[in-house]
């Protein structure tokens, strides 16, 4: 069983991040199952997105992940990436941007929140501590995609690099054909590739 959990805010794309490595999963023969706690996304909210496959051939019969047991985290923000943490499982690999989306609250307040400080925070609590922490300056593959849209398929093609879900970047590429609109098809592939490379 392997379990991920995808953290971000509305309109980062976790939902359809979420949606192909589920199609990546179903396409090995595996049983998947996926869900969202989506909150206030459409306010910038927290999107949280859980999927859970049977990669050894068993029945996945829930489809959240519990806290303490995700082997992924992928986090779009590192605010998120910090929220996410008590799910992740003791030798489990975090992957998470670098750059900060202020939240509402931060923006009226006039008082807004370092991502770094956050990144550097987690990489801290996290020495020593068996998890594999990989954060990703999505600034500079952002630049290179020339989309930020393109984020969310970056940071599967970071997490799939890892080599803790048993799907390849051929695989992933295959999902996201099949789940993504034909006019962002293109535009996606690169953004794997450009990730992969790095």
């Amino acid at each position: 069983m392997i379990n991920l959990l995808l953290a971000g805010v509305g309109g980062q794309g976790t939902v359809l991040a979420a949606k192909v490595l589920a199609k990546a999963a179903q396409a090995k023969g595996w049983q998947v199952r996926t869900a969202e706690t989506i909150g206030m996304a459409q306010r910038g909210g927290s999107v949280t997105s859980h999927v859970r496959m049977g990669s050894c051939g068993e029945e996945v019969l829930a489809p959240l992940v519990t806290k303490g047991t995700a082997d992924v985290v992928i986090a779009f923000e590192p605010g998120e990436a910090a929220r996410a943490l008590p799910f992740l499982a003791p030798e489990g690999v975090l992957v998470s941007a670098t750059s900060a989306i202020q939240p509402v609250t931060a923006a009226l307040a006039g008082t807004p929140y370092s991502g770094s400080a956050v990144v550097e925070q987690l990489g801290r609590s996290l020495e020593g501590s068996g998890v594999l922490f990989v954060p990703v300056d999505d600034q500079a593959l952002v630049q290179a995609a020339g989309n930020r849209k393109a984020l969310n398929m970056m940071l599967l093609a970071v997490a799939v690099a890892q080599n803790r879900i048993p799907i390849s970047l051929d695989e992933l590429k295959a999902a996201v054909e099949a789940c993504v609109k034909p006019q962002f098809v293109a535009m996606n592939l690169t953004a794997i590739d450009l990730a992969a490379a790095r």
